[in-house]
């Protein structure tokens, strides 16, 4: 008999819970394998934007929804996944998921336009959101002891920062002997993997009373949340205008009905009492601006090793792996790290390092002798900050509902995570690229050619290439410095965001686990 099962006969009784046995053990090495998918892919995919620039020749709108609308689309589903899971069987959806986006990621990696590239990103954020919140609540309701329970996710967190240390070395090694498509096709094996043995392994799990599913809070929570993000992403772009506010209200104003309808439902599909409590509000909004920082450095951060540095994919990645790296270690030493502090002072601490980290990027330059060190070292403390950071925001979470509404709970968990990994890259890119157009040299440049050599880095590479010695060289440098001048801007940002999200974390010294 499975920990969960036992679980349910046992409700009532005040002995201790359950320990888990060797099969959920296992079954955790499974599920760590479904993040694992989610990892590599989205690490890989930001040391193929050169290439992608390259063949493609996408626009930097086009260029920001390859990266970003897998998330957007992820994000605004995840809380109507989360309480599919719980109905249907949390099991059930993961390898349904599995199955749709290793499709998916096929239909990237042959991609021939750019359009056909973002659909693909869209199918692959439809699948994706059955797979983050049912590999959440599985562990909720395999792992009933609660140190049981940290350690499980302190895996699960090591796993995503494992994938994300992995991807940049695989994707390095694939970008230098295939072509970009080949980033997605890392998919495959692992999907397989996790559907043959996740039947096997994994305990089917449920809520054994899940009420009426809501179609209409289902639609509304779709439509709050992502015209909210386009919006802010568009503004972020291009600046404001009276379309994109008509696109914003509208996504205002269905999460007020979306929140009125929960408080009327007698099932509710977002349970807004959890919201009440301090450890459940705090780990959400820490994990939304912890992974704010992460996403946004690695979007720029790859491209400036690569066109500014004049790294290879496959040294890219190696210069990444330090940083990456120490997220998988810090996400273990997060559940040792709890059972002696408070979780506020971890989460603080952990914010604290990641902000210090950001603020190294200041010192960055064009020049790679100077500026390999400090990159290095400031992706260090990101990484090993952030790592501990959504370890525990993420036990927090799950520690906080009921185990029959794990896959809701997991859910906003989720969307604050993959809403951050949006707003990162669309805001914190944005940044970089509007100090980046506004501080080029195009005197240079015939006047018909000036926008497109202002399009991306890339394309202000590549242009460079075309013009004689003397004038090539003056734009590159003008490139490369509007460029990290842009990196400064956002890293200060980072670092202000970071330190704002530890003075919350710190408020809740006062609560244990």
């Amino acid at each position: 008999m499975t920990s969960s099962t036992q679980a349910r006969t046992t409700g009532l009784e005040t002995t201790a819970p359950p320990r888990a046995t060797l099969r959920d053990w296992a079954g955790l090495a499974v599920l760590a394998l479904a993040l694992l998918l989610l990892a590599v892919d989205a690490t890989v995919l930001d040391l193929a934007v050169p290439a992608i620039s390259a063949d493609l020749a996408p626009t930097t709108p086009q260029l920001l929804w390859i990266i970003d609308v897998y998330s957007f689309v992820l994000a605004g589903l995840l809380v109507v996944m989360g309480n599919l899971g719980d109905r249907i069987g949390r099991r059930r959806l993961l390898l349904i998921g599995a199955v749709g986006f290793g499709l998916a990621s096929a239909v990237a990696a042959w991609s021939v336009s750019p359009e056909m590239l973002i659909a693909a990103r869209v199918l692959q954020g439809i699948a994706g959101a059955t797979l983050m919140p049912a590999t959440l609540g599985l562990i909720r309701s395999m792992f009933l002891d609660p140190r049981q329970r940290t350690v499980a996710i302190a895996v699960w967190s090591a796993m995503a920062g494992g994938g994300a240390a992995a991807g940049p070395l695989l994707g390095g090694w694939l970008l230098e002997h295939y072509w970009w498509g080949s980033v997605f096709l890392v998919n495959l094996p692992v999907m397989l993997v996790l559907v043959a043995l996740g039947p096997v392994l994994i305990p089917e799990s449920r809520d054994p009373n899940p009420g009426r599913f809501d179609l209409a809070s289902a639609a509304l929570s779709m439509l709050a949340l992502v015209p909210v993000v386009y919006a802010v992403k568009e503004v972020a772009s291009h600046g404001p205008n009276p379309r994109l506010g008509v696109i914003g209200a509208v996504g205002i104003l269905a999460g007020v009905l979306f929140v009125r309808r929960q408080r009327r439902l007698d099932s509710p599909m977002l349970d807004l009492k959890l919201f009440a409590l301090p450890g459940f509000r705090t780990a959400v909004l820490t994990n939304l601006l912890a992974v704010f920082a992460l996403a946004g450095v690695l979007f720029f951060g790859s491209q400036y090793l690569q066109l500014v540095l004049g790294r290879t994919p496959m040294q890219a990645g190696l210069v990444l792996l330090p940083g990456l790296a120490s997220t998988v270690f810090a996400s273990l030493a997060a559940a040792w790290l709890v059972r002696r502090l408070r979780p506020g002072l971890v989460l603080a601490g952990a914010l604290t390092v990641a902000a210090l980290g950001s603020v190294l990027f200041l010192s960055l330059s064009p020049d790679a002798v100077t500026s390999t060190t400090p990159f290095v070292l400031g992706f260090l403390c990101l990484g090993a900050g952030v790592g501990i950071a959504l370890t525990v925001s993420s036990d927090l979470v799950v520690s906080s509902a009921p185990a029959e509404r794990a896959g809701a709970a997991a859910a906003v968990s989720e969307t604050a995570y993959e809403t951050g990994i949006a707003l990162g890259v669309a805001l914190l890119g944005s940044v970089v690229m509007a100090i980046f157009r506004n501080g080029l040299d195009l005197s240079q440049i015939p006047g018909e050619h000036a926008g497109a050599a202002s399009e991306s880095l890339a394309a202000a590479t590549g242009f460079a290439r075309e013009l004689p010695e003397h004038a090539a060289r003056a734009f590159l440098a003008s490139v490369h410095e509007s460029f990290v001048s842009g990196m400064h801007l956002a890293a200060f940002g980072t670092a202000s965001v970071l330190m704002i999200a530890a003075v919350i974390a710190f408020r809740l010294r006062t609560a244990r686990t």
